[in-house]
Formats: structure tokens, C-alpha cells, sequence
């Protein structure tokens, strides 16, 4: 028997685990994750936690997957765990990570043909606005699936966007959502290096930039943790690097594949790739800055 007062999570990692107990605040959930320790830090708040995914989903109406790649997204739902088998019918299956739009279309397909329905809904907004359900969640899905899904995506958002009917299109807006973003963080880490090389005060010029046009969300949030990307220990790791080297490669393939142009992507690709390179790609992207400016003024070179 299904309840839509159910929530399974499958994925309790950097945005699984604050989702989940966001969302145990309102519904009975059940978590599961292949690294065990995040399975007892879910219980520790709240999160009924599942020996297996299957058993996660047992009687779910809306099952949350937080997977990093559309190959392991195939593989939990279609590969050895067969998870698409033991989902209930009817249910809503929210896909939440940036994993582009190749082969969406038929993983929602194949869902369909086991009684199940693909909500497509990749979010923005960092582990700590999942805890407070301050994310911005696009959507796209079929009426009714969405519908069976909408008090949990609505827990968990402060703004929801509906951008199409079909599973994909979520994915399509978030790949122009993240070509954006990536830009903002890269060209916000040029700019705070140059100014640390016109020997200008770091924080001053943070401030006055933010409060004028040249100000964007992503130099005002990621611009203080790239001026910490220098100290000890760099900044808190809030989004890490090797997150916008997927998705800055998901927005040049699709670019590419509908032959457009996109050269200041493409560049932004590139500082992310070589700032994986150097070792960075576990830190917070805003990291970046160090592939712009290895060192800051006056630091030993």
C-alpha cells in the first residue's frame, strides 16, 4: 500500500542528507546510501534509515534520488539494484541532480512502462538552503506526476518553476541556469584577482562591487569564500569545484549539439578543468580564484 506521507531519499550526500531532514519535518522518510556513515547521520535527525535502497522505497508515493550522473541515475534505477522494480505503483520518482538532458526522454519511458513517472527537477541553491527548503527547483513533468510530487518539492523550495510537461525540460533550464553560474563564479574570481593585483583592499572592493550594477548572487556568496580560498584550510566547501567541471561540460555538449556557439562558457569550462588538474577539485569552487592568481599580493610566490 502507498502513502503520499512517504518519502524515500536514495542519495544522502552533500544535498541528500539536508533535503531529507528538511523533508522529515514534514513526512515519514526513509533514507539510504551506499556510505554508511550518512545513513546514521540521517537517523541522527530524524530519517528512518534503509538497509538497501529497495527497502527505501517500499510503499513510497515520491522517491528522491540525489545521484551525481545520468550513468548512475541508469544504473540505480535499471543496473544491478533494479530499483525501478520495486517501486510502488504510481510512483513519482524526483530526480534532483544536474545530469543534463541525454536520455531523460527514455529513462522516463522506462519508468512509465513499470507504472512509475519520471519528475524531473534539478535544484539550485547549496546544502544549507536545502536544510531551510529555500531552494529554487525547476520542473518538468507530466501533470499528474507532478501533482504527487508537489508537497515534497514545495517542502523543500521557496521557489518552484514549472517549465514544462515533459521530464527533460528541468534539465534543459538548469543547463542555462548552470552556463550562467559558472560564468558568474569564474568572472568573479578575475575580477577580486585583479583587484588584489592593483593592490586594492580585498574586502573594501567586495563591498562596494556588490552594492553597485557589477554585482551578481554569485560574487556576493561565492566572492567572501574566494577571498578565503588562500588561508589555511580554504573556505567552507559549500559546492565543490569538481560539481561545475560536470556541469559546465553538460552545458558544452549541449551547446555543441545544437551547434551554438558559447565561447565565454567554454572558458569558464577551462578554468574549472584546470583548477581540477591542480588538485583543487575537492575544494569549494570558489577556489577558482586560485587557478586566476596562484598567490595573493604580497603572499610568498
Amino acid at each position: 500500500m502507498t502513502s503520499t506521507s512517504t518519502v524515500a531519499v536514495i542519495g544522502l550526500g552533500a544535498m541528500g542528507l539536508p533535503m531529507a531532514t528538511r523533508l522529515a519535518q514534514r513526512f515519514d522518510v526513509r533514507g539510504f546510501d551506499i556510505a554508511e556513515q550518512r545513513v546514521e547521520l540521517a537517523a541522527e535527525q530524524g530519517v528512518a534509515p534503509a538497509s538497501s535502497a529497495a527497502e527505501a522505497v517500499a510503499g513510497a508515493q515520491v522517491v528522491l534520488v540525489a545521484v551525481r550522473t545520468g550513468e548512475q541515475l541508469r544504473d540505480l534505477l535499471f543496473g544491478a539494484s533494479g530499483l525501478a522494480d520495486h517501486l510502488a505503483d504510481g510512483a513519482a520518482v524526483v530526480l534532483t541532480s544536474t545530469v543534463g538532458t541525454d536520455g531523460i526522454a527514455e529513462i522516463a519511458d522506462r519508468l512509465a512502462s513499470s507504472g512509475a513517472h519520471l519528475v524531473d527537477a534539478p535544484l539550485s541553491g547549496g546544502p544549507v538552503r536545502a536544510g531551510a527548503g529555500d531552494l529554487l527547483i525547476v520542473v518538468g513533468a507530466e501533470p499528474a506526476a507532478l501533482e504527487t510530487a508537489r508537497p515534497v518539492l514545495e517542502q523543500l523550495s521557496s521557489t518552484l518553476s514549472i517549465v514544462g510537461d515533459r521530464p527533460g525540460d528541468g534539465q534543459a533550464l538548469k543547463t542555462v541556469n548552470q552556463l550562467l553560474c559558472g560564468v558568474h563564479i569564474a568572472a568573479a574570481a578575475e575580477a577580486l584577482a585583479l583587484a588584489d593585483a592593483l593592490g586594492l583592499d580585498r574586502e573594501r572592493t567586495l563591498e562596494a562591487l556588490t552594492a553597485g550594477a557589477a554585482g551578481s548572487f554569485m560574487l556576493g556568496n561565492r566572492g567572501p569564500r574566494a577571498l578565503q580560498a588562500y588561508d589555511e584550510g580554504g573556505a567552507e566547501v559549500l559546492s565543490r569545484l569538481d560539481i561545475f567541471v560536470k556541469d559546465m561540460g553538460i552545458v558544452g555538449a549541449a551547446a555543441r549539439a545544437h551547434h551554438l556557439a558559447a565561447p565565454v562558457a567554454a572558458a569558464a569550462e577551462q578554468l574549472f578543468l584546470l583548477g581540477e588538474a591542480q588538485g583543487l577539485g575537492e575544494l569549494d569552487d570558489s577556489a577558482v580564484i586560485r587557478v586566476v592568481a596562484p598567490t595573493r599580493r604580497g603572499d610568498a610566490a
